[in-house]
């Protein structure tokens, strides 16, 4: 029978060594094949902890496998090895930056890619439209690291690709976070270092953020063999992020040069390419420019307020949109025809915001720097009647636009305080309001406080006593 069996087949049994396991090989022969060939091949391989490893066919057109082996991992290593909710934000696409947008996403780790979902997975694919795919990861040739600088969040770290895509996750809890960062470096240092050239690519994409010519330098001969339109795209990334520090040089001597050789505001004005301003002009230059010795806009915006904002609660104390006062502002500026009972200017307020804003924006305010501390002891005066003649006195002196200004303001405040049950403005509301718009020190590093109260107490007086302080002046 031993015989019958030697004279049939033959049989061989190898006993080998793989990475510190056994394997037994069988090998079958026909004896009745005129090639001394393969019919069957089996493999088994145990690892230390028990598990079964696919065998690596021997078949002589699938001998390349050594080399693809690692290039595309076994089924097992595809299997989900954590999967959990964390924070993700993606902040550059391909070497372009992103804004960093925080989302919470269900995070799933393979051996070879991390993908992102919104929700658990199972409840994703379920969910799922037909042929959309989560966004992933790849991780071969990735680079992970902590990035504290990259948030004001704790527990961050950065997951750089080869393709340039980067991604901060993050977590509040301690373990968990350090769970992951140690999971995904895990994942990333078992995988090859230089798959399908994954490395030249991680290279490629360093030159692309780096200003080393020499770099450059080393790929100039892969790149001229690329085909035309890519080699001048590729190219272009490549010199152009070289340039950058060399661009921003030349910037910065342009600056300069334009700086030291800009025209005067006076030849700009005079070539009629800088316009005279209204807000932020000197009183007397805006009333010399208009012929006049109160500004239009100041008459504008009373006649508008006492048309239809009298009656309104908070009228000069309630704030407007302040983006449509800039516009007004805008318009006033470039000289265009002002219409205020235009539907835009609707709300009062917004009117009422302006007008103050021309005031706080005069370089010397409507009570001129000169006239500040003599109006101060004015007011400290002990004696009522000495303080008004004393205030009056001042008020004649001031410069035509100076005193018709102030004295059509006031006299407009003075119907806003006869309809005080209504807008509920008094007398000391309102100085308040314009106080410390209308009168200010020129040197403000003084006792700021006792300033206000004396600014306040001024508005008050010449409201309360409009009659006799601008009586005269009819």
């Amino acid at each position: 029978m031993q015989k019958s069996m030697n004279s049939d087949t033959s049989v061989e049994t190898l006993n080998s060594t793989r990475q510190g396991t056994g394997a037994v090989q069988m090998r079958i022969k026909s004896a009745n094949s005129h090639h001394d060939r393969l019919s069957q091949s089996k493999s088994m391989v145990l690892t230390d902890a028990g598990k079964v490893i696919e065998p690596i066919s021997r078949h002589r057109r699938n001998h390349s496998q050594h080399a693809l082996k690692d290039v595309i991992p076994p089924l097992e290593q595809l299997m989900v090895e954590k999967e959990g909710y964390l924070q993700k934000a993606k902040i550059a696409d391909g070497g372009k930056k992103l804004r960093k947008n925080w989302s919470t996403s269900w995070i799933v780790l393979s051996s070879r890619k991390l993908e992102f979902y919104k929700e658990s997975k199972q409840q994703a694919l379920s969910n799922m439209k037909t042929g959309h795919k989560p966004e992933s990861v790849d991780l071969c040739g990735a680079h992970i690291e902590w990035a504290k600088e990259k948030s004001s969040r704790k527990n961050v770290f950065q997951i750089t690709t080869v393709s340039g895509n980067e991604f901060l996750l993050q977590s509040d809890i301690d373990f968990i976070i350090l769970d992951w960062f140690h999971a995904i470096k895990n994942a990333i240092d078992r995988l090859p270092k230089d798959p399908s050239g994954s490395s030249r690519n991680l290279e490629l994409f360093k030159i692309q953020r780096s200003s080393s010519t020499e770099l450059l330098s080393h790929y100039d001969n892969d790149i001229k063999e690329q085909k035309p339109e890519h080699r001048k795209s590729l190219m272009f990334r490549l010199h152009h992020s070289a340039s950058d520090t060399s661009d921003k040089n030349r910037v910065k001597s342009r600056l300069k040069k334009f700086i030291t050789r800009r025209p005067s505001l006076k030849t700009l004005q005079e070539k009629g390419l800088i316009k005279d301003q209204i807000f932020g002009s000197h009183l007397h230059t805006v009333c010399e420019r208009e012929n006049s010795t109160v500004p239009r806009f100041v008459k504008q915006c009373i006649e508008a307020v006492e048309k239809r904002g009298l009656d309104v609660d908070g009228i000069y104390r309630v704030s407007g949109n302040l983006a449509t006062i800039q516009k007004l502002r805008f318009i006033v500026n470039q000289e265009e025809k002002l219409n205020l009972d235009d539907s835009q200017w609707e709300d009062i307020h917004v009117v009422t915001g302006a007008l103050k804003m021309f005031f706080r924006e005069l370089p010397e305010p409507l009570f001129p720097y000169s006239f500040f501390e003599r109006f101060v002891e004015a007011i400290k005066k002990q004696d009522y009647n000495t303080r008004i003649e004393t205030i009056k006195t001042l008020v004649q002196k001031l410069p035509p636009p100076n005193r018709d200004t102030m004295k059509i303001l006031f006299g407009h405040l003075t119907k806003i305080v006869a309809k005080a049950s209504k807008n509920l403005m008094s007398t000391q509301s309102l100085g308040i309001v314009f106080g410390p718009t209308l009168l200010r020190a020129e040197d403000e590093t003084g006792n700021m406080a006792i300033h206000m109260v004396y600014q306040n107490q001024i508005a008050e007086l010449m409201l309360t006593e409009y009659s006799k302080i601008f009586g005269s002046e009819e």
